[in-house]
Order: C-alpha cells, then structure tokens, then sequence
C-alpha cells in the first residue's frame, strides 16, 4: 500500500485530497496544526500540533515517522494574505515566504530519508507566481511567495533527480474555499480530482513542471 503525507489536510482542498487518496485506497497521513470534523470522521492518520513554519515541529513529526516510507509528499500548507500597493504590510509577506515558500523546502528537506527511488513531491502553488501570468499587479505577498516556491520546487526537481524522486508544481485552480472567502470557479472535491490525477502522471520524464489541475501547463 502506497502512503501519501499531505500538510495543511484539515480543510479545503487538503482535506479533499485526503479523502479522495483514501478512497483510492492510499495509506494518508494528514497533518495539521488542528483537526477539524471532517477529517476526523476520515479513516486515516492525523497528526496536529504541526507548522510547516515551525522547524520544531517538522523535525518532530520527521522524528515520529521516521521508520515510514512515503510515497507521495504532498506540501498543500498556505495562506493568502490580500494586499496591494497602497496596503502593504511587510510582517505579512515575511509571514507568507515562511509558510507558502519555506515551509515546502523545510518540509521536503526533513523527509527526504523517506523518500525513495519512485517516491514524488508535490507543491501545491499558484499560478499567481507566474511572471508571465501577471497581468492584474496587486497580491505582492501572495505573488512572491509563489514564485519562490516555484523555484523551490524546480531546484528540488534537479537535485533529486539522480535519487529518481520526480517533483511537481501544481496550480489548484480558483477555488472556493475558506481561504478564498468562497470565492471561486470550482469546488474543492473537483481541484482535488485534477491534482490527483496529475501526481499520477508525474514521472522522472516532466519532473520539474507546472501546472494547471486541468493539465495545461502554466508559464513561468
């Protein structure tokens, strides 16, 4: 049974892809800061108290599954901060480079000794990091943790490349979540699908891209 760590599971379209995943009939372990009753009424593994911008508790959950083999790492943990040129605040783009940007690279470095030939790493982005892609200004927090996430995970996908681990950057859609206010043009079961589906057809032939949960691939 392949076992798939998905962060920031508790809601959205992290708790989507936990059940959908389970479904399918992967092994899941869902970790957050704090459950919620949805996830808690799923079949699976939960694991709270856990920060992606936390080191602390990166290496302590690294520490507990140490002896477990992970399959698919799922980084999906973020948030999104509104501003624009006449509201920026500086603590909240430093808060959004620590989770939407850090927190994958930290995350992925402390289970890198879980990971094997075949295994993947997944960074759920947006396309809002796309340079070419922006043609609305404003999000700057947003925007730039994106993009550097989007570098993170391309220099992920050279370094593990002769360790076989294939690394994708995926972009969910404009989904109607709770971080998105219920604003939106898809549901989260529907982004969760298409993410799935993509992380199926990530090989060591397109490690290292970007793209869309329909499939397209999206510009840097």
């Amino acid at each position: 049974m392949k076992t798939v760590l998905i962060t920031g599971a508790n809601r959205g379209i992290g708790l989507e892809m936990a059940k959908q995943f389970s479904l399918k009939g992967l092994q899941v372990i869902a970790a957050c800061r704090n459950s919620s009753a949805e996830l808690d009424q799923l079949d699976i593994q939960v694991e709270t108290n856990y920060d992606v911008a936390d080191a602390g508790s990166v290496r302590q959950l690294a520490e507990k599954l140490k002896q477990q083999k992970i399959d698919i790492l799922v980084n999906n943990a973020g948030i999104l901060n509104s501003m624009g040129l006449d509201d920026l605040d500086f603590d909240s783009m430093r808060r959004q480079f620590e989770i939407n940007a850090l927190g994958p690279l930290r995350v992925s470095q402390s289970f890198l000794s879980n990971l094997g030939s075949g295994s993947k790493i997944v960074i759920i982005t947006s396309r809002m990091g796309s340079m070419q892609d922006n043609t609305s200004g404003g999000q700057y927090g947003y925007r730039m943790s994106k993009a550097a996430v989007n570098m993170v995970g391309r220099s992920l996908a050279e370094d593990l490349r002769q360790k076989e681990i294939a690394v994708a950057l995926l972009h969910p859609g404009y989904v109607r979540t709770e971080m998105t206010a219920g604003n939106g043009l898809i549901n989260a079961d529907e982004s969760a699908r298409g993410l799935i589906q993509r992380i199926e057809e990530l090989n060591m032939q397109n490690t290292g891209g970007f793209w869309h949960t329909d499939g397209t691939e999206l510009p840097w």
